[in-house]
């Protein structure tokens, strides 16, 4: 009877598995399926899943709707000095607050997890206001006036985002998992805390950084508010940015938007799938102790 009951419910999940996956899925089919679409055929009375005949030149025309490769340059480069700082600042400052004992370790550890609460609209003006009074930069004067400071430059569009509240609040989460007995040995040894962090806990945080990582990655690709209101010039736009180009007055060609899109994501689903594992063990790491 145990046995049957078992069967039943495997039967059961594999089904739920089947049907989420489908529901999930559905948007990226229909996504795929409009970019093989003419215009007519997307604005039929009768939705088309999947077209007879595939109109693959809409790649190609979306991609020559302005300047992809610089935007898709753009997108590349902020995101990684986004992903490689924020590993190493939201790292360091999760190790401080796990693994070293000092004053006050516990109000600071409060005051993270009430930056976690506070969400990026609130800060987006006092950051954009600070970013532009930053003196010497952008012809600004020692005060931080007469010029633009850091808008309109990779520099503007990575600094809200090199550290952050949850970055910090999962690394040290997942350095509290560390036994004592590691940092013993390591000082016995003669190491200080800056060689702790770099020889040990650095080589052991492989989960950590892919979960870190993607969710930094897809978090800077995927930004919009933010480089729309530091960049105007179309040399500095990025891929979602690059992606409002496809409305003009008369209509959205939601074809070669469908394409575009599918582009620019094409980075995201290639470092998940890469990661996956480390992405999903790192987050199991980071939960089992509070």
């Amino acid at each position: 009877m145990s046995h049957v009951n078992g069967r039943s419910f495997s039967a059961l999940r594999t089904l739920t598995i089947v049907i989420l996956s489908i529901i999930m899925g559905f948007p990226l089919l229909l996504t795929l399926s409009v970019s093989l679409q003419t215009m007519p055929q997307i604005y039929a009375s009768s939705p088309i899943l999947w077209p007879g005949k595939l109109q693959f030149g809409n790649y190609s025309a979306a991609m020559q709707n302005g300047d992809w490769p610089r935007y898709l340059a753009n997108s590349a480069y902020v995101t990684a000095l986004t992903v490689l700082t924020s590993l190493f600042i939201n790292g360091a400052a999760g190790y401080t607050i796990a693994r070293i004992p000092f004053r006050g370790r516990k109000p600071v550890f409060a005051l993270i997890l009430v930056g976690m609460m506070i969400p990026p609209q609130v800060t987006m003006i006092p950051v954009f206001t600070m970013l532009r009074g930053v003196p010497f930069a952008g012809g600004n004067d020692a005060f931080g006036h007469g010029g633009l400071g850091l808008l309109n430059t990779y520099a503007g569009l990575v600094a809200p985002y090199v550290a952050g509240s949850f970055g910090v609040f999962l690394c040290r989460q997942y350095y509290l998992t560390f036994p004592s007995a590691l940092d013993d040995a390591a000082r016995i040894d003669g190491a200080g805390r800056v060689r702790i962090f770099y020889s040990l806990y650095i080589p052991l945080s492989g989960p950590l950084f892919a979960t870190l990582g993607v969710l930094k990655f897809t978090g800077a690709w995927n930004e919009y508010t933010w480089p729309l209101v530091m960049t105007h010039s179309d040399s500095m736009k990025t891929v979602q940015l690059a992606l409002t180009m496809f409305r003009d007055e008369a209509e959205i060609r939601w074809n070669e938007l469908m394409a575009a899109t599918l582009v620019s994501s094409a980075a995201i689903y290639a470092v998940f799938l890469f990661a996956q594992k480390y992405f999903i063990s790192g987050m199991l790491a980071g939960s089992v102790k509070g």
